[in-house]
């Protein structure tokens, strides 16, 4: 365990770097930047803001400023020294720095105010896709060949197909203009949980559900659940009990990027019902060129992408003993 703990630490390292270096240059090459609007700034105003947040310095010189806790002034660096000039210690430091739209608030802030409402619409939105998927893909394994298997993964193929916004616009016509059951827009209650989190976690109902009938499936045939029929159980313990906890390995194992879609998937949805989440937000700091709150929220998701398939292959092994951590 110590060992796959510590190989998991090392990549994690690796590849945060690798997302902070690469996003970090990506974002300066593009055209344009934080400050430009549709009317000119006066040159000495111009000069004075991106001296204010260095986009005067070099490239390297910025994104050393960027990812270290360093004081790079114009005299050279000094490690947490300086004039106190700098903005932001660094993202070793876990300071992500000023937003460069929204003047009165860090990035930090931002995050802090936003992750929550992603996370609780994340939260639904899963319940949903479990909720679903899981009970769908049970009764399609237990009647299988039958009509209600047809129809179940039929609509399982739908959902597959169909991207979210495409579930939110139909959900938004179905429910909000012909039977007005539920807000449109908007966030504080759970009304407005239940439609975005519902589009947001359809599509990986769908998947769940066929991930669940297969897992279902294989697990049926094996022999400890003939011996459990044999034994005279009842269906709901040799299913409940034995069969489901085979069947559903599968879905573990899909949690980790089912998770990371459902945060990516979040960004459309959040906007299409105008939900101030974190996703909104990474939007709006793409077409405002907000370098350090899109960075911020990139180094966010990959945090938390990284973390849950960690927590997935470590509920994987509680779920079946025979998979041992320290042989991969």
């Amino acid at each position: 365990m110590t060992r796959f703990l510590l190989r998991r630490f090392m990549w994690f390292a690796i590849t945060l770097f690798t997302v902070v270096t690469i996003s970090f240059f990506l974002m300066r090459s593009v055209r344009g930047g934080p400050f430009d609007t549709d009317r000119a700034l006066n040159e000495a105003v111009r000069i004075n803001i991106e001296a204010r947040y260095h986009l005067d310095w070099p490239l390297w010189k910025q994104y050393a400023h960027y990812v270290g806790p360093f004081n790079l002034d114009r005299h050279g660096p000094e490690f947490l020294g300086g004039d106190g000039s700098d903005l932001f210690g660094g993202v070793l430091t876990g300071d992500f720095g000023p937003s460069f739209r929204y003047r009165d608030y860090t990035v930090n802030d931002i995050i802090a105010q936003s992750l929550p409402i992603s996370a609780l619409l994340g939260t639904v939105a899963m319940m949903w896709a479990l909720a679903l998927g899981i009970t769908t893909g049970m009764l399609s394994a237990l009647r299988r060949g039958s009509g209600l298997d047809i129809s179940l993964r039929l609509a399982a193929t739908g959902g597959i197909a169909l991207p979210n916004f495409v579930i939110a616009g139909f959900l938004v016509i179905l429910f909000v203009f012909l039977v007005p059951l539920f807000p449109v827009a908007g966030w504080g209650s759970l009304r407005h949980m239940l439609l975005p989190g519902f589009a947001l976690g359809a599509p990986f109902a769908a998947y769940i559900s066929r991930l669940t009938r297969t897992g279902m499936l294989e697990t049926l045939s094996q022999d400890h659940i003939r011996t459990a029929w044999a034994k005279g159980l009842t269906p709901r313990l040799v299913i409940m009990r034995h069969a489901l906890k085979g069947g559903i390995l599968p879905v573990v194992s899909y949690l980790g990027p089912a998770t990371a879609g459902i945060l990516t998937g979040s960004l459309v949805i959040e906007k299409i019902f105008y939900i101030p989440g974190t996703g909104s937000h990474f939007v709006n700091s793409a077409l405002n060129r907000d370098y350090t709150l899109s960075m911020g929220v990139t180094i966010l998701f990959t945090v938390l992408v990284y973390s849950l398939n960690l927590v997935v292959d470590l509920a994987y092994t509680l779920l079946d003993p025979r998979i041992k951590l320290e042989d991969e």
